[in-house]
C-alpha cells in the first residue's frame, strides 16, 4: 500500500485489490469483534465472519499467510468471500451482507446477488456478486435489467446503534467504491449463423471492434447496448475485453458448446455472460482477463484494482492535542 498524499492530519493511500490463489490465504486466521459478530440487525449474518477454518499456511519468504478470512457468503449458487491482507486487517471495520434474491416469483435464491459492505480507514466499500436472469430471447435483456434495479432497491445495510455505525452507508449506492461482479448473463446481439462462423474462425476482434468501437454503426453486446441507452448500469465503467466470449463451452472442454451440440439441446450463441465493473472515483483497473478453468460451462473472469483510501493520520492528531494541551496550561501560568 503505497502513500499518495498527507494533508490536515489526513492521508489519501492506494491500495490493490487482486485475485488470489488459496496458498496466499490464511484460513486459520480469527478475526471478529462482538460488534461485528453480534450484527443481528445486518439482513443476512455473515457465516464466517470471526471463525477459524484449516488451509496450509504457504508464505515461502516469512512463514506466514499474506490474507485472512473477512467475510464469505453463499445464496444456493452465488457465493462471495472476502480476504483481506493480514497487514490491513485492524483497519477494516462496519462488515456486513445482504442477499437480494430474484429467481422463481422474483424471491428464490437460484437468482439473484450477495453484497457484502465494508470500510477501510475511512473509505467504504461494496461488493457485489450477482446471477441474473437468463435467456436469449426478446424480452430477456429487460428481465436483467429489472433484477440489476431490483438489486439496487431491494440491498439493505442497516446501521447498528450504540456502536459507532451512525455514517456507515446503508444502500449499494451510498458507498465510495463498488465492484460488481458475476454471471450478468447479457448476450451477443447477432443472429446464431453470424456468431457461428465467427467463432469456428475464433475472429474474436471483429466481436469485439463491434462491441467497443464507438465509431461501428451498431452494438453487439446487449450490456454496452443497454448500458448507452441508460436502462442499466448507467454511470458504471468496464475496462476493454480482450479475451473471447466466456459461455457456453462444452464441459470439460476447449469448445463451445454450438460446435458438439446435441440435436435436443438449446441452441446457445456464444457471449460475454461473466462480467465485471465498478462504480466510484478513486477505482483503477489493473487488469482485466479471464481464466481457462473447465469444471463449468463459464470461463471465469479476474480483474485487478487499485483503490484510493482515505486515512486519518492518528499520531499526527494525537501529537496535535497533546502540543495544544500543554499550551493551555502554559496559558493558566500567565498573569492576567
Amino acid at each position: 500500500m503505497d502513500l499518495d498524499a498527507d494533508f490536515d492530519g489526513s492521508m489519501r493511500r492506494k491500495t490493490s485489490f487482486q485475485s488470489m490463489s488459496p496458498s496466499d490465504c490464511d484460513t486459520n486466521s480469527r478475526w471478529g469483534s462482538s460488534e461485528s459478530d453480534d450484527e443481528t440487525d445486518s439482513p443476512v449474518n455473515m457465516q464466517s465472519f470471526g471463525e477459524s477454518f484449516a488451509m496450509e499456511e504457504t508464505n515461502n519468504q516469512n512463514g506466514h499467510s499474506r490474507y485472512c478470512l473477512a467475510a464469505s457468503k453463499q445464496m444456493v449458487g452465488i457465493f462471495l468471500t472476502v480476504w483481506v491482507k493480514n497487514d490491513l486487517r485492524d483497519n477494516v471495520r462496519d462488515m456486513k451482507v445482504s442477499c437480494v434474491g430474484r429467481g422463481l416469483m422474483g424471491y428464490l435464491g437460484n437468482k439473484g446477488s450477495i453484497s457484502i459492505s465494508m470500510s477501510l480507514h475511512q473509505t467504504s466499500f461494496c461488493f457485489v456478486c450477482s446471477h441474473l436472469t437468463s435467456g436469449q430471447k426478446d424480452g430477456d435483456e429487460l428481465r436483467r435489467n429489472s433484477d440489476v434495479m431490483e438489486i439496487l432497491k431491494k440491498t439493505r445495510f442497516p446501521r447498528v446503534h450504540g456502536v459507532k455505525d451512525e455514517k456507515s452507508p446503508q444502500t449499494i449506492l451510498d458507498h465510495d467504491r463498488i465492484i460488481w461482479l458475476g454471471d450478468l448473463n447479457y448476450r451477443i446481439a447477432l443472429s446464431y449463423g453470424y456468431a457461428k462462423a465467427l467463432v469456428e474462425m475464433r475472429d474474436w476482434k471483429a466481436l469485439l471492434e463491434n462491441d467497443q468501437a464507438c465509431s461501428y454503426p451498431f452494438l453487439i453486446d446487449s450490456l454496452r447496448i443497454e448500458q448507452r441507452q441508460g436502462r442499466v448500469f448507467e454511470g458504471w465503467s468496464e475496462g476493454k475485453i480482450y479475451f473471447p466470449p466466456t459461455y457456453k463451452y462444452s464441459y470439460n472442454s476447449d469448445r463451445y458448446a454450438v460446435e458438439d451440440r446435441h440435436p435436443k439441446e438449446k441452441r446457445r450463441t456464444p457471449a460475454w455472460c461473466d462480467r465485471i465493473l465498478w462504480y466510484g472515483t478513486g477505482l483503477y483497473q489493473l487488469s482485466y482477463v479471464r481464466g481457462e478453468s473447465k469444471f463449468s460451462d463459464h470461463r471465469p473472469v479476474y480483474s485487478v484494482f487499485s483503490a484510493k483510501v482515505e486515512s486519518i493520520n492518528r499520531s499526527r492528531i494525537r501529537k496535535s492535542m497533546s502540543c495544544s494541551g500543554t499550551r493551555i496550561e502554559v496559558e493558566e501560568l500567565l498573569p492576567q
